[in-house]
């Protein structure tokens, strides 16, 4: 467990960790110890029994390094403010405690110091001041200890309050389905050990010989010793202040302050992210910011996604626009402060790493993040993101941080389908194969020339935006349920059966024996057999929809055979190859230029093949088959 103090500069927080540790300065750099102030950040630890350890960092109080103080306190669970009695509240007291509201630190304990240099009465008054002020900032029943470190006054009781918060703490009992991440706030190299980077952990567990991800370097290293809370361990995780001796392709100077080290490896950082952001002060639309987040700070935009004026102390609904990116998860705390950094404006929590390009404003898309921002837990947010469509498991693994098993334990629970990469709710699982036979019976009835359409055109067709592996699965559902039929490559209903008549019958026997490996236009064969033209027309469309005859273009047909053996012919071109032409197919066949364009013309359109250019490229190997 590690507790953050905070508090306004020379309020004595350096001291008051001292007598409570028994530990010396937590300035450790020369121009802390020349200046005496803190101006980074120091750790010290508490050994109790049985090897326990509780650990403290020691933040800056000062507004010029409130950027490190945010740095020591995100991923904190507990803080400890720190008053003077002499000053009382002071600005810097106020900030902080706002800081440790927005980044939502659940508990406080108050420390007056310097107890011994003013009357019961200003004790009296100042803890009055600061209940108020807690209140107000939404703490209450806050227990407060009057301190005075050179007497010792308060201090075994407080060290005894601490002690006791850590022995009853609450275990974080997703830390296993949680990965492990850390940001990098120290590095240093140790003679005969090598490199050693320090930080927080946000979440998870590392042991010793975990293979991670280094953020800066992108590049994995191993973790060859660990230490937790200033001890050696086999095993540290969240919540802990821990020390980890790596090795990898790397030096010193290739780590930086704000790198982070993954469990794994993580996406592309982004630039914009959807947060839900609680305003301290007014704001307004594409206002600059500064935007502190762990220990990285950048600045960027504020887009405003609902209208209106902005109010201090309103939630608002706001797309965050990055000038560097973010390796960012949800739930993440952003504080914002304003662009000349004098003052906190509000604190952000992500909901989205990906928001969409356009729609973001509309009333049903607002309602949506407003649901997310209500949710209690990962169960929660992976119903409310199935309920939305196809969810992309990787993505959603990385949003919240979720290991394999954690990922697996959800979507158990949750009774969704789950093909590849994708997950999809039993609800719209129905209304995806639905889609698919509206789609298909739609074709039928505009398309009466031809049998069905390819798997992957049905895809293209009805569920363009669905992964193909999931629409794919979809189908073979529909095929096993005999909802849809497949002839020969070809979907359709099954309803969609044909017969020739026995008159019809005959035509095409007569139709049949004169047909050869050329194409025939309807009016010719019609004329060459003595038949009405609208007759002949009718037959070849039946015969098209059974499967004998393909039209290539209106009313030119090949027999069905013909036409799978260019299909294997682009086959074979494509493994030699990569593609055809309509030159290459033309020299190959001996036909006219103008016939071979008709068919790859035709094969584009079947879904068969894709142009590109002047080349054709295979995109169904699963068409024209015998």
């Amino acid at each position: 467990m590690i507790i953050a103090t905070a508090g306004h500069v020379d309020h004595g927080k350096s001291t008051l960790l001292q007598a409570l540790t028994g530990a010396g300065s937590t300035d450790r750099l020369p121009e802390e110890k020349r200046r005496g102030m803190t101006i980074d950040l120091g750790y010290v630890f508490l050994p109790l029994e049985e090897g326990q350890v509780l650990g403290f960092i020691d933040v800056p109080g000062h507004e010029k390094f409130l950027a490190n103080m945010l740095a020591g306190v995100d991923g904190v669970q507990h803080a400890l403010l720190v008053v003077a009695c002499d000053d009382g509240i002071m600005a810097q007291t106020r900030e902080h405690l706002a800081i440790l509201r927005l980044v939502g630190i659940p508990a406080i304990t108050v420390a007056l110091t310097k107890a011994d240099r003013v009357t019961p009465e200003r004790i009296a008054s100042v803890k009055s001041q600061i209940t108020d002020e807690l209140s107000a900032q939404g703490w209450d029943d806050c227990p407060i200890f009057v301190t005075a470190a050179p007497q010792g006054t308060g201090i075994p009781e407080l060290r005894e309050h601490l002690i006791n918060l850590y022995q009853h703490r609450i275990e974080d009992n997703e830390a296993s389905i949680h990965r492990f991440r850390l940001a990098v706030d120290r590095s240093f190299t140790i003679k005969g050990s090598g490199l050693v980077v320090t930080g927080t952990a946000f979440s998870g567990q590392v042991s010793v010989g975990d293979t991670l991800w280094l953020t800066g370097v992108n590049r994995p290293v191993r973790v060859r010793s660990i230490h937790a809370q200033n001890q050696p361990a086999e095993r540290a995780g969240a919540g802990e202040r821990i020390a980890l001796n790596i090795t990898g392709d790397m030096g010193k100077q290739d780590v930086n302050r704000g790198d982070w080290l993954l469990q794994q490896t993580p996406p592309e950082a982004g630039d914009r992210v959807l947060a839900i952001l609680h305003c301290d002060k007014p704001l307004r639309h594409w206002q600059s910011v500064h935007l502190h987040h762990s220990v990285n700070h950048i600045t960027g935009r504020i887009s405003l996604l609902q209208e209106g004026a902005v109010s201090a102390g309103s939630d608002v609904l706001v797309e965050l626009v990055l000038d560097e990116a973010l390796l960012l998860a949800e739930n993440d705390r952003i504080i914002v402060r304003d662009i000349s950094a004098r003052e906190t404006l509000g604190g952000a929590r992500v909901l989205l790493l990906q928001p969409p390009r356009r729609g973001k404003r509309q009333p049903e898309y607002l309602e949506k993040l407003n649901q997310l921002s209500q949710a209690q837990n990962d169960m929660q947010t992976l119903q409310l993101r199935l309920a939305e469509g196809s969810l992309s498991l990787k993505a959603f693994g990385w949003a919240r941080q979720l290991t394999d098993d954690g990922l697996q334990i959800l979507l158990t629970a949750s009774g969704c389908k789950v093909v590849g990469d994708t997950a999809l709710q039993q609800e719209k699982v129905q209304e995806f194969q639905q889609r698919l036979i509206d789609t298909l019976r739609d074709f039928h009835q505009q398309h009466l020339d031809q049998l069905g359409v390819g798997r992957a055109r049905l895809r293209r067709m009805a569920l363009p935006s669905e992964p193909e592996a999931l629409v794919f699965s979809l189908i073979d559902m529909l095929l096993a349920d005999k909802r849809l039929s497949n002839s020969r490559g070809w979907l359709h209903l099954p309803e969609f059966s044909l017969a020739f008549t026995p008159d019809e019958q005959v035509i095409w026997q007569r139709i049949e024996e004169i047909f050869g490996d050329d194409p025939y236009w309807v009016r010719d064969l019609a004329t060459e057999l003595g038949l009405d033209e609208q007759l002949v027309r009718g037959v070849l469309r039946k015969a098209a929809q059974l499967g004998h005859v393909t039209a290539v273009v209106r009313d030119r047909y090949y027999l069905s055979g013909r036409i799978r053996q260019f299909a294997d012919l682009i086959r074979t071109m494509h493994t030699t190859q990569g593609s055809t032409c309509a030159a290459d197919f033309r020299d190959r066949l001996g036909v006219g230029r103008k016939l071979a364009i008709q068919v790859l013309e035709f094969f584009d359109r079947s879904g068969f093949t894709r142009r590109r250019g002047n080349d054709h490229l295979l995109r169904d190997q699963g068409l024209f088959l015998d």
